[in-house]
């Protein structure tokens, strides 16, 4: 393990698991917690931009959490806990307002496109990036695993770093991308859109039944056949797909297929949906033998709360003292 690197991500208790957010989270932080020192949280505080259900954001973060254990995640290598159960971050998050201009939020892309579409009229769709920097340097986090659409929220929290920096000493790390491969899973009904489960039949959620991914990938939309060489957003979507769940050389073997234009897309979408079903079985599996154990399961999640605020409220007595509040905090 690099002990000398920390990585942090978080994940929004918004609803199924589906397999954008498996490829694109879960299973990076797998992978992630045998090299860095780990802390992984469940961002409830995020999820309140959006509208949601009171009564099921404890339940949908006992399901993120229990999908992630069931993949891999080990609650004693990594720190695992539930965002709300440490105030700290959204101290730090006033702190860090205090020092953002409001041009910098309306400039991110993902608030832009969200305003387009008639979602951006709350104060807090708007300062989400501060909190997401909030969640970052609380822990003090070197690299931050992110796709490609979200290198922007970080270059932002790089500059508040900066700033704060400046102002008040060289004390938060400036945090770096860990770029992630197969991040962006595309819809299988619209592979120009990301998986999402607004709508219906786009999405795969991990705990689906055999028969019913099957079915669905039967069903993804492809494309006529080769474009200047590069397959197409469906086909591209399916080997994207491909790479995340079957061994390397079932994909080389289906890529040279398509190369050479003798590839057929049932043979493709057969053997994918196998690979999928393969994978997921022992996850589902387990994910409900721990949510079967909802008290063992929050007690795991207190336990990595603990350890999270200990290491929070360390770095909130450092930056209330740097940026001037002398009076001690009881």
């Amino acid at each position: 393990m690099n002990s000398n690197k920390r990585v942090f991500s978080g994940i929004q208790p918004t609803g199924e698991v589906h397999l954008g957010n498996y490829v694109g989270a879960i299973r990076n932080w797998v992978d992630l917690q045998s090299q860095y020192e780990s802390t992984f949280c469940i961002v409830d505080y995020h999820a309140i931009t959006n509208e949601y259900q009171p009564k099921k954001l404890l339940q949908r973060s006992l399901e993120v959490a229990a999908t992630g254990i069931a993949a891999g995640l080990d609650p004693e290598r990594v720190t695992l806990f539930i965002q709300s159960s440490v105030p700290e971050h959204t101290e730090l998050t006033w702190f860090l307002t205090s020092l953002t201009s409001v041009g910098a939020l309306e400039r991110m892309t993902q608030y832009k496109d969200k305003c387009a579409r008639g979602q951006g009229a709350l104060a807090g769709l708007m300062s989400y990036p501060i909190l997401q920097t909030a969640d970052i340097i609380l822990y003090k986090a070197n690299l931050v695993p992110v796709g490609e659409d979200q290198v922007q929220h970080l270059e932002l929290a790089r500059e508040i770093v900066r700033r704060f920096n400046n102002l008040f000493g060289d004390y938060f790390p400036e945090p770096e991308p860990l770029l992630t491969s197969g991040a962006r899973v595309m819809s299988l009904s619209d592979p120009t859109s990301k998986m999402s489960k607004s709508v219906e039949g786009s999405y795969i959620s991990l705990t689906e039944e055999p028969e019913s991914i099957r079915r669905k990938i039967k069903r993804a939309v492809t494309d006529p056949g080769p474009q200047g060489g590069e397959p197409g957003p469906g086909v591209a979507n399916l080997f994207t797909l491909l790479e995340a769940f079957a061994p390397e050389d079932v994909t080389q073997s289906f890529r040279q297929d398509y190369a050479n234009q003798k590839l057929r897309y049932s043979d493709l979408k057969a053997t994918l949906g196998e690979c999928i079903v393969t994978t997921l079985d022992p996850i589902r599996t387990r994910r409900a033998e721990l949510l079967s154990k909802p008290e063992e399961l929050k007690e795991i999640l207190a336990a990595g709360g603990d350890r999270a605020r200990e290491q929070a409220r360390d770095t909130i007595r450092d930056v209330r003292e740097l940026m001037g509040f002398q009076m001690p905090v009881r």
